[in-house]
């Protein structure tokens, strides 16, 4: 029988009943797998797990929230051999699960995923800190980590949305920077930034049009909007518009981003968690070409691989 483990943190966003574990087991040996079902206790013990399994093992599905597939990307990148991962969401926003094709139930999306294709995506880098779908700062960013856990386990959604009203209505800062992208150098004053590989960003579907996960590229918004109207008519735009023409927004694609700020800063948000540490030169990189099982269903939507070969 081929080897999975299975890492679950029961301390993600959505309240389940983790009785479910033994239906994946079950459903597990029926495709020939011999599961290890291992519980996440600590922040950063997932990156832990998967750096120190076996080579010999065929899947490792983490089960959570989107940060909780960070950690286990992070910690496949730490291996000398990376071993084939799998997601699946159990969070309160689940952008990443929504990006891969989920839908709400645990247990057939773990039948979905069984079904599914092994294909290598871009993993995109902050300092060397791996993010799997996006990182920001500045307005708005850090909404995700700040928001009380009790209250996403209560409210969900909900809870996101009721910190981001606080923010709206709070200071806007600006922060001076220069950044270079596509061999060309900028230098301004900018409320946040937005550094993204994903069709699926806050809740929000269609973020930004023709997102791939294999094309070797990652989209990065720049913002120097600071009034409250200019910012409403810019969230019009997610749903009415392309947000990348918004006046005030500065876009690109690249493989390659050099921020380096006035002073020293933190408070980024990296896959809806905090990265820790100041610093005041960021480089963003990207890596191709990481392992993952993924199910079906999006696969056309979200490989450029999958149009080429039409």
């Amino acid at each position: 029988m081929k080897k999975c483990v299975v890492i679950y943190n029961s301390h993600s966003g959505k309240k389940i009943k983790k009785n479910f574990l033994a239906s994946y087991v079950d459903i597990l040996l029926e495709n020939d797998y011999d599961p290890e079902i291992i519980f996440s206790k600590y922040k950063g013990h997932i990156t832990e797990v998967v750096r120190n399994l076996s080579d010999d093992v065929d899947l490792v599905i983490s089960v959570g929230g989107d940060g909780t597939f960070n950690e286990a990307v992070n910690g496949n990148l730490e291996r000398e051999k990376r071993l084939l991962l799998a997601h699946i969401p159990l969070g309160t926003t689940n952008d990443i699960g929504a990006m891969f094709g989920y839908g709400n139930d645990v247990i057939k999306n773990l039948k979905m995923l069984l079904e599914g294709e092994k294909r290598n995506i871009d993993i995109c880098t902050v300092n060397k800190k791996a993010f799997v779908y996006v990182a920001g700062f500045g307005k708005f960013m850090t909404i995700p980590f700040e928001t009380n856990r009790s209250a996403k386990k209560r409210l969900g959604y909900l809870a996101y949305l009721n910190e981001a009203v606080k923010h709206f209505f709070g200071r806007t800062k600006l922060h001076e920077l220069t950044y270079k992208v596509n061999g060309e150098e900028y230098k301004g004053l900018f409320s946040f930034i937005l550094i993204s590989n994903a069709n699926h960003i806050a809740g929000i579907s269609n973020f930004y049009n023709n997102v791939y996960l294999d094309d070797k590229k990652f989209e990065v918004l720049f913002c120097n909007l600071t009034k409250r109207k200019d910012i409403v008519k810019s969230l019009l735009y997610l749903t009415a518009g392309d947000i990348t023409k918004v006046p005030g927004f500065y876009f690109y694609k690249t493989d390659k981003l050099e921020i380096d700020f006035a002073n020293e800063n933190d408070k980024w948000c990296v896959d809806g968690e905090e990265l820790i540490g100041k610093a005041r030169k960021y480089k963003i990189d990207i890596i191709s070409d990481f392992p993952v099982m993924i199910p079906q269903k999006n696969l056309k939507k979200i490989f450029i691989s999958e149009k080429k070969n039409k």
